[in-house]
Parts: C-alpha cells; sequence; structure tokens
C-alpha cells in the first residue's frame, strides 16, 4: 500500500491550533505501517471524551471546544482519521473502506488502551464511532452523536440501486455550485419520498469522486462561516492550480482545513468515503446490521443532539430514539449551527456534552 504522510511544515502557523501532536502506528491488512495522529489535552485524571471528526475536515474541527471542555473539566481525546489532518493517507481508492476505517481506528483504540470513554461522533466520525462502541463496548460508559447517523438500508428497490450507480459514473458533470444546490434540497433521508435523500446524496457522492482537487478547505468553511464571493472565487483559483497554501484570499479556517492536503495527490479519503456511504445496500450491510442489533440492547446513555439545520442530516436522531433504550429520560436537543456545528456552536455543545457526562457519572 503506499501511504502519504503531510509534511509537518504544512501545518505550521495554524491559527488556535497549539496543541501538542501523539502519534500511534498500526497495521493496515496488507502489514503497511498507518500512523494515526490525535489530540491528547485537559486533565489526565478527567473524564474523557472521545471526539471524532468527518469528511473532509479533521481534528482541528475540535480546535474551539477544546479549551471549553477542558474548563469543564474533561479530558479531550481527538483522532485524524487516516486520510485526514496529521495522520497518513493511504493513496489508493481501493485502500478505502467503511470497514477498514473501522478496523484501523479499533486497532488505535485498542493500542492507546482507552477506556472509561464518552463518545461523541459527527459525520464521518459517528459513522466509525458508532461501530468502534460496538465493538469495544466495555471500553464506553456513554454516546452522544450529532449529525451523523448508522445507516442501515436493506430494502431499498433494486430499481433506485441501478439508478444511483448507473448516475454516479454517468457522464453528467456535477459542479460545486449545481450539487450544493441538490444537497440544499434534502431533509435528511426520510420525507415522503423515501428515496429522495438517497437521490440528492448522490450529487454529493459523484461531485467528489469525479472532482481530482476537492476544495476541502471551501467545502468545510462554506457551512462554517461568511464568505465574500469574490474572495473565494479567487481562492478556489489558487486551489485548482496547487497554489493553496500561498493563497492571500483564504480565511484562517479555510487554510487550517486545506492544509493535510499539499497536492491533489494526498485527498483520495475525500474523494473515496462519500461514495462509501451505504445509503444503498454494499458490502457494509451486514455489519450495520449487527451494529444495529447492539444498539437495540444499549442501555448505557446515550444522547442525540443535533443541528436541526442541517439537510443532509435531518431526523438523524430519530431511529435511535425509537429504538436505543439508553436514549430514555436523556436531554435530546437541536441547537442549530449547521452541519459543522462544533465549530458554529462551540461553546453550547461543549457545555452540553459536559452536562450529558457529569449527569450521567
Amino acid at each position: 500500500m503506499k501511504i502519504l504522510r503531510t509534511p509537518d511544515h504544512c501545518f505550521a502557523g495554524l491559527e488556535g491550533f497549539p496543541f501538542v501532536p501523539h502519534y500511534t502506528t498500526i497495521k493496515t491488512h496488507d502489514g503497511s505501517d498507518l500512523r494515526i495522529h490525535h489530540i491528547d489535552e485537559g486533565p489526565q485524571d478527567g473524564p474523557v471524551l472521545l471526539a471524532m471528526h468527518g469528511q473532509p475536515v479533521w481534528s482541528y474541527l475540535y480546535s474551539k471546544m477544546i479549551p471549553h471542555l477542558v474548563g469543564h473539566g474533561l479530558r479531550v481525546i481527538a483522532p485524524d482519521l487516516p486520510g485526514y489532518g496529521k495522520s497518513d493517507k493511504p493513496a489508493a481508492r481501493e485502500d478505502y473502506s467503511y470497514q477498514r476505517q473501522v478496523d484501523w481506528m479499533n486497532q488505535w483504540l485498542v493500542k492507546n488502551d482507552f477506556s472509561g470513554l464518552t463518545f461523541f461522533g459527527q459525520d464521518w466520525g459517528g459513522l466509525i464511532g458508532l461501530r468502534m462502541v460496538a465493538d469495544n463496548d466495555d471500553r464506553f460508559d456513554r454516546v452522544a452523536m450529532g449529525n451523523t447517523g448508522l445507516p442501515y438500508s436493506p430494502n431499498v428497490p433494486q430499481d433506485v440501486v441501478d439508478e444511483i450507480l448507473a448516475f454516479r459514473v454517468g457522464t453528467q458533470k456535477v459542479t460545486m455550485a449545481s450539487m450544493s444546490k441538490q444537497i440544499r434540497k434534502m431533509n435528511g433521508f426520510g420525507g415522503n419520498d423515501p428515496h429522495q435523500g438517497i437521490r440528492k446524496f448522490a450529487y454529493w457522492q459523484k461531485y467528489t469522486w469525479d472532482t481530482v482537487n476537492p476544495p476541502a478547505g471551501i467545502i468545510a468553511t462554506s457551512m462554517m462561516e461568511k464568505r465574500n464571493k469574490l474572495s473565494r472565487a479567487l481562492e478556489m483559483a489558487m486551489v485548482k492550480i496547487g497554489l493553496s497554501r500561498l493563497s492571500p484570499f483564504g480565511t484562517p479556517a479555510s487554510r487550517a482545513f486545506e492544509a493535510p492536503f499539499p497536492d491533489d495527490k494526498y485527498k483520495m479519503a475525500v474523494r473515496a468515503m462519500p461514495s462509501q456511504v451505504p445509503s444503498i445496500p454494499d458490502q457494509s450491510l451486514e455489519a450495520q446490521g449487527k451494529a444495529w442489533e447492539f444498539y437495540s440492547c444499549f442501555e448505557k446513555p446515550f444522547l442525540c443532539v443535533g443541528a436541526g439545520d442541517d439537510p443532509v442530516t435531518n431526523g438523524f436522531e430519530k431511529p435511535f430514539l425509537a429504538k436505543v433504550p439508553g436514549t430514555k429520560n436523556q436531554p435530546h436537543q437541536t441547537i442549530g449551527g449547521g452541519h459543522f456545528f462544533q465549530w458554529t456552536r462551540a461553546e453550547k455543545l461543549s457545555k452540553i456534552l459536559a452536562e450529558f457526562i457529569k449527569n450521567n457519572l
């Protein structure tokens, strides 16, 4: 397996990220070494929050929350998924799968011997982390999740599956603008048309794969901060020609979320993983079904806190509230802030998670 490592200088001077790096080396399926980075901040004897990010971001997403969480007396551990941040980046599409990300992060968890954990995951951090909890139940005392899910889709009709697969490999050109237009029409994966969300989400899957150099920093911050259209267009042009690090047009946040990717070769996880969200039945179907069997008997405290204004994940909490015993009598809530509410609602979300832990010790 060819594995890339982002040079340290790419992370120099990031605003609001003074955290000491910690590294763990695990083995891939072919015996290659894969180095995974994590942050470890706060009192070593404090309650431990394992906070996991999604795509196309990295642990920098939690940089605004960490001071608040530590102020509440929590120890915060925030890893970078393989392919993101300061973690190593397998270079080929076939290197990535949902199961491999779970396997890699399970190895990382066990090798560090973390236990007594409260889990919080968002986006892919939830998809992977919820499976980690199911595989390592004895290491987790509580679970919280936001703007994420545990997709399980055994009943999608074959004609819809065929439609989605044909669209992904079709010749239609999907731009960032046309993709964004379709995603804004989503209301989660529910609604009157149960397959409307699957069809709209396919635009994101196709855009990320067909785009050789997806602008990770711009994509992430378009959901975090208001941008001048001209400056964003100029920053996009700099990304396309491989000069994002020299761009005077980005914001500190957009530069930070682009920093892990010196050029397009480092972006395979950003490109490949959206198509591995099991919105239609795929090779992860059996494992997802087993995970839902686990959660249907999960009685430890389980909190759903979401934005409520994120078109991709609206309604994510409904199957969990219906099926997971541990959700009973917990203060589930929506707090606004869009998809990456760890950034836009950092103080409020930190307080909610700290109170959830305190009230369920």
